[in-house]
């Protein structure tokens, strides 16, 4: 088959949509496909651009197998609501020229991934202009979140027009995507035919992301003993994420000398966090930067804890990516999020596969916190949590979930090529 992924978000990214559509287009081509890329350059999650890139200019690169074709793109230094959607639409504009550069190439399909919405548009277009199936995949409900999350104020009018228009766009695709059950549905609501939706859930590398890693590199070059229990954040450091609540939590628990908070990671609310933990005392919070991807099992499994943090409405419109990489190296993790969510289902519906605490509740976060770190002392066994760790092996395994993809995309083209009288 011929591929085209279209998204904002690509390798060298390490950390959400990135990270996915970089590991996908690079299995892809390994299965024989040919696969071309349209996206920006990495920016993501620093909101700067990395060195040897230019937000500024075209260019084309081979990388694992795969061309992908980069474009300029405005990346806001402070990114905020009004920001943010001038820095999508922006990648929407620059990013047609390499769309048509691939107009004669004929691909069987496009694969179009949001965020962000504004190039549903182009990729609609591009398909009816080339023939190729059109299938767009859903990472985030980038409108469920801007209004959920107060991120964006506006009249009824507005939010009605905007969410039609959302509906709108949906329909028009041949199939739409996304990651979770709950997300599958909230399709249908918003009036995607039941048939037209494929469920492509994030998924890991089980055998790279391990629980028998080193456990010790990254708390000896911290100065971490046995005896601290460590409680790890890693991952996008955003507005969406909540994370006042774990200086909340940090400063409460500021009398346990053996409790160390670890953020690890970027994004645009990291300054705002690490002033706010200065201005309030807080010394048993520890911020460092994104770590290389080839020691991401060393890091995660150097906690006792993980945190996976959202505020309340988010859960199901944002599904955290960084869960399945906790979930693989066997990491005793607390979720913050609502019973009723697809997170709080898959915790209540796999015993000790997570601990579940409310949202926006320091309180109940600080209670599950020492619980946790008590009975993780006091277990024997092996050390990580066996139902968290098998669950991956069973459900999250990076062959499995992109040989279905495979599949499903093949039937798309090979309904495509049937019409033209070609064969896949």
């Amino acid at each position: 088959m011929r591929i085209l992924i279209y998204g904002i978000n690509y390798f060298p990214e390490l950390t959400g949509i990135g990270k996915y559509s970089g590991e996908m287009a690079e299995w892809l081509a390994a299965k024989g496909h040919d696969v071309r890329v349209v996206a920006a350059p990495p920016y993501y999650p620093a909101w700067k651009v990395d060195s040897g890139y230019s937000a500024l200019k075209y260019r084309t690169e081979v990388l694992k197998g795969v061309k992908v074709m980069r474009c300029p793109v405005w990346v806001p230094q402070d990114p905020k609501p009004l920001t943010r959607l001038l820095h999508l639409m922006s990648f929407a504009i620059f990013s047609i020229p390499q769309l048509l550069r691939n107009g004669f190439w004929k691909p069987d399909l496009i694969f179009c991934i949001a965020p962000t919405l504004f190039c549903a548009p182009n990729a609609l277009l591009f398909s009816r202009f080339t023939g190729a199936k059109s299938l767009l995949h859903i990472q985030d409900f980038e409108i469920d979140a801007m209004f959920g999350l107060g991120m964006i104020g506006a009249g009824k009018i507005f939010v009605r027009a905007a969410y039609g228009i959302e509906s709108f766009l949906y329909r028009l695709f041949d199939r739409v995507s996304t990651i979770s059950q709950s997300m599958c549905g909230r399709l249908e609501q918003k009036g995607v035919n039941k048939d037209d939706i494929i469920l492509f859930p994030n998924w890991v590398d089980t055998r790279f992301l391990n629980p028998h890693a080193d456990k010790k590199k990254y708390r000896d070059m911290w100065g971490f003993n046995d005896g601290d229990r460590v409680i790890l954040y890693s991952g996008n450091l955003g507005k969406k994420q909540g994370l006042e609540i774990l200086l909340e939590v940090a400063r409460s628990l500021r009398h346990r000398s053996n409790y160390h908070f670890v953020v690890v990671g970027e994004g645009a609310h990291k300054q705002t966090l690490m002033d706010e933990a200065e201005r309030s005392g807080v010394k048993n919070v520890h911020f460092h930067p994104l770590q290389s991807y080839e020691f991401l099992p060393d890091l995660l499994c150097m906690a006792d804890i993980h945190l996976v943090l959202q505020k309340k409405g988010a859960a199901d419109a944002v599904m955290p990516s960084k869960l399945t990489g906790i979930l693989s190296v066997g990491g005793h993790a607390i979720i913050t999020s609502e019973e009723d969510t697809e997170i709080g289902r898959l915790v209540l519906q796999n015993p000790g596969i997570a601990v579940l605490a409310p949202p926006e509740n320091a309180a109940a976060l600080e209670t599950a916190i020492v619980a946790c770190a008590e009975k993780t002392f006091r277990a024997g066994g092996p050390g990580y949590n066996v139902i968290a760790r098998r669950y991956a092996e069973e459900n999250l395994g990076m062959d499995s979930v992109l040989s279905k993809l495979e599949s499903q995309c093949a039937t798309l083209a090979g309904r495509h090529n049937a019409a033209h009288g070609t064969a896949l």
